[in-house]
């Protein structure tokens, strides 16, 4: 099992420079930073931990653009992976968000992981262009897009989202694959998604019963005729030996432990307490 770091990226607290740094210093395996254009302040759509308009943190009207958050980390860091947790894809043109990922994925030395996620607030989405109820469409097709330019010396492409005639775009990435994590609700919808077009599964911080919903990815991903087993990334709040245990025998790959929103000596000072309680349960030194 590894452990890895999400920092919910804003205008205020530690930069993702020094949060990355840090993290990598301390033997942390992954570092990853969320996404959101916009937030309109009228909106219809729910957020999944209120269940209301009510955002349970101000942090998401004010969040870093993730793909210069994770540049700025890739500057300063060379062995940590770079992602995010969780971008939204069908927010920006294809064409172009394909050209920044390669190209980080090509100054970082491979380091890139592309954690996506559907969209919760539809309103959002909307302003970008995309409709709610076709969400999971417009994301299947933007991924296909930037694959088909990530691999293929004259890409195109042609759906009813992205389409685009026979061109070149380098670089590609230093990765033949870059994978793809999907951060939604672990329900059979999602995990047949994941079958089908992705690598593996990051929870939400709604989901419990991780190994049940576990077992049914991997089951669900059997059955697609996938070979090995997808990856898992949990999201905890402190580390817990016995449930660790509980959750790598599940079939958990990963584990993401979030940075309080404070100043940059207290997240190092937070940072240095975490990693001395995982020390004894697998992260290196």
């Amino acid at each position: 099992m590894r452990f890895g770091i999400v920092l919910f990226t804003s205008d205020r607290g530690i930069t993702p420079a020094a949060a990355a740094k840090a993290a990598e210093d301390r033997g942390f395996h992954s570092f990853f930073v969320p996404e959101h254009t916009h937030i309109p302040v009228k909106r219809e759509a729910a957020h999944p931990g209120t269940q209301s308009a009510e955002l349970p943190d101000d942090r998401y009207m004010r969040t870093l653009d993730p793909w210069v958050a994770l540049g700025t980390a890739a500057a300063v860091t060379s062995r940590i992976e770079l992602s995010t947790a969780v971008a939204l894809p069908t927010e920006s043109d294809p064409i172009t968000l394909a050209k920044t990922i390669a190209t980080l994925d090509h100054l970082s030395g491979g380091r890139v992981t592309l954690g996506a996620g559907f969209g919760w607030n539809t309103d959002e989405l909307a302003d970008h262009g995309i409709p709610g109820k076709r969400r999971r469409t417009a994301l299947r097709e933007y991924v296909e897009a930037m694959r088909a330019l990530w691999t293929e010396e004259e890409a195109s492409y042609s759906g009813d989202f992205v389409s685009f005639g026979p061109s070149w775009a380098w670089p590609k990435p230093v990765q033949s694959h870059i994978p793809l994590l999907i951060g939604a609700g672990g329900t059979e919808r999602t995990f047949r998604w994941i079958a089908q077009s992705a690598d593996g599964w990051i929870t939400t911080p709604q989901d419990t019963g991780i190994d049940e919903s576990t077992a049914l990815l991997l089951k669900i991903w059997q059955e697609a005729g996938r070979e090995g087993n997808p990856r898992v990334v949990a999201l905890d709040f402190r580390p817990d030996p016995e449930r660790l245990a509980h959750w790598s025998e599940a079939g958990v790959t990963d584990v993401l432990y979030g940075l309080p929103d404070k100043p940059e000596p207290e997240v190092l000072a937070y940072l240095d307490r975490l990693a001395t309680k995982l020390r004894p349960l697998g992260l290196p030194d």
